[in-house]
């Protein structure tokens, strides 16, 4: 989700909610702690040069149980992280903790944020060797060759 999608859904709700992907809610007194421009620069196993930029916001639980972040101030966090840091529209990513620090793509429900494991993956599988996936057939589909010596009963088999 691009950052500008936050910014459209955002005046529309009452509440920010964050869902994660396995049912749960991010604790509803999180924090929005920052948000920020990311910018990796790197080379992938290919050998060929990269650079992966997105928009960050970093949620956090602090022990003050009535903070709620209203739709408005999260706007207001996003402008201001706009004009001072000149975050362009980027898609979004949250990180946030449970066991560990995770890193999450972000959606909308139509009713709340959802955060979506990412995953990781191989950018240069044909310089690595990993073999292409092979598409699945239906046996159903495929004909049997009609110019076959062997057909049922013939004792070719």
């Amino acid at each position: 989700m691009k950052l500008s999608e936050v910014k459209q859904i955002l005046p529309a709700l009452s509440n920010v909610a964050f869902l994660l992907e396995d049912g749960s809610f991010v604790p509803e007194h999180f924090h929005v702690t920052e948000v920020g421009m990311v910018t990796k620069d790197f080379i992938d196993c290919g050998g060929v040069v990269r650079k992966e930029r997105v928009v960050n916001f970093q949620l956090w639980n602090a022990d003050d149980y009535e903070h709620r972040l209203k739709p408005a101030k999260l706007l207001h966090i996003i402008k201001l992280s706009e004009e001072q840091l000149g975050i362009g529209d980027f898609d979004v990513e949250v990180e946030y903790q449970s066991n560990t620090i995770g890193r999450y793509d972000l959606t909308f429900n139509g009713e709340v944020f959802v955060l979506k494991n990412k995953m990781t993956a191989c950018l240069a599988q044909d310089a690595c060797g990993i073999p292409a996936v092979k598409q699945k057939k239906n046996l159903a589909d495929l004909t049997a060759d009609k110019t076959s010596c062997c057909t049922p009963g013939s004792g070719c088999c």
